[in-house]
């Protein structure tokens, strides 16, 4: 995925994305960050076609993110919000099902293949054994899951996740990134997020993102983009690194107003 010289605002309000030109790398965990109100969330919601850009244009598989239909877009990428919401006494395995929509007719029954997608998401995402559970009984975590669950049953190369451990506990949290992780390595996918976490997209990405103020100030592999210096810069924070052996890179924020 391309972008070039995006630019978004909205209405009445000044300019929340500036001009925007980067790529995303096939085949990688991607991690947008930044501090609150940066753009982070509103540069993804752009990339999954929620919102309109003033100027600039975004690039998938070779064509323009606009001219796409919507069902030829969700065959190419599927979108996991920070909220989702869906009847509190639906069932993992018709939430999950959802995620055929793009490649159903009106009135058309569920094929084999359909099954075969839902099937494979529930086992992907340890949630099989929870099919005929209520969303309104899961755990936060749970939840989570199936959502994902639902996205992967579209069978996109391509996965956005905006903000996906919100809510969530230490466990949680760590299970989910886990499962991304794995994701990424046995099935290629392309996976893009936002996380608040710095240490976490230390840990989870093969390249970051840094925004601030509506532009990327750097990007690159972690251990190349995160510095003392650049904490300094978009947090605020004074911050001290350190290389471990078993769990790589790994920040301390020690300090604020650097």
């Amino acid at each position: 995925m391309e972008i070039k010289e995006l630019s978004f605002a909205y209405k009445h309000r000044a300019p929340i994305i500036n001009g925007i030109t980067t790529e995303f790398q096939k085949g990688k965990i991607t991690t947008i960050i930044g501090p609150n109100g940066s753009g982070k969330s509103t540069l993804l919601g752009l990339m999954a076609r929620n919102y309109i850009p003033q100027a600039g244009k975004i690039i998938v598989e070779g064509r323009q993110l606009q001219q796409l239909k919507a069902k030829e877009l969700a065959k190419l990428l599927a979108v996991v919000h920070q909220q989702n919401e869906a009847p509190y006494d639906l069932t993992v395995e018709r939430l999950v099902a959802y995620g055929r929509l793009p490649y159903r007719h009106m009135f058309s029954q569920e094929t084999e293949e359909d099954r075969e997608a839902i099937d494979w998401a529930l086992e992907v995402t340890k949630l099989a054994k929870l099919r005929r559970q209520r969303l309104h009984e899961l755990s936060g975590g749970q939840k989570q899951r199936a959502w994902i669950a639902m996205a992967l049953a579209q069978k996109t190369s391509v996965l956005f996740l905006d903000e996906p451990t919100t809510y969530l506990d230490i466990f949680y949290q760590i299970e989910l990134l886990e499962l991304v992780k794995e994701l990424n390595e046995t099935y290629g996918l392309t996976i893009v997020m936002v996380l608040h976490d710095v240490n976490q997209a230390v840990r989870y990405s093969d390249e970051i993102k840094v925004v601030k103020d509506g532009s990327i100030i750097a990007e690159g592999a972690p251990e190349d983009v995160m510095t003392v210096e650049l904490m300094k810069q978009v947090y605020d924070v004074k911050a001290i690194i350190r290389r471990d052996e078993e769990t790589g890179m790994y920040i301390v924020p020690i300090a604020v107003k650097a």
